[in-house]
């Protein structure tokens, strides 16, 4: 994003207060991430993003009511925070590349990790919530 913002800066734009404002954004994804570390650890199970086959539990919980993946949205309100803060239009485009590449090599793969470990519970928790937002 970075790159794209100052090398291929396209639509430049002000926000008050860049750093503070892009700051603030990237906060409200800390938020949110640790939200979820937090129902994770309540339910003393694993927070590691590489072996959900450890997992212990099925969190459905807290924030895991409104999002199967929170750590993952916090860390896209962070990528925000560093396009406000950038201000350039073309440092959005980091955005569909991260969601694209997280979904396909870490979400997938951990959804089919939780649905042969948890089963049908599992598979009724993803028919009631979204995997993003």
């Amino acid at each position: 994003m970075w790159v794209l913002a100052r090398w291929w800066p396209l639509i430049r734009f002000e926000v008050p207060w860049p750093a503070l404002s892009g700051l603030f954004v990237a906060s409200l994804g800390g938020v949110v991430s640790s939200a979820g570390m937090r129902e994770f650890k309540r339910a003393k199970t694993t927070v590691n993003p590489l072996h959900p086959d450890r997992a212990t539990s099925l969190v459905t919980s807290g924030i895991y009511r409104f999002t199967r993946n929170p750590m993952y949205v916090g860390i896209v309100f962070v990528l925000l925070g560093c396009f406000v803060a950038f201000g350039a239009a073309s440092a959005l485009l980091g955005l569909p590349v991260f969601i694209g590449y997280i979904t396909l090599y870490q979400i997938q793969p951990e959804e089919r990790a939780l649905l042969a470990k948890f089963g049908s519970e599992y598979a009724s928790y993803t028919a009631q919530v979204r995997r993003w937002l």
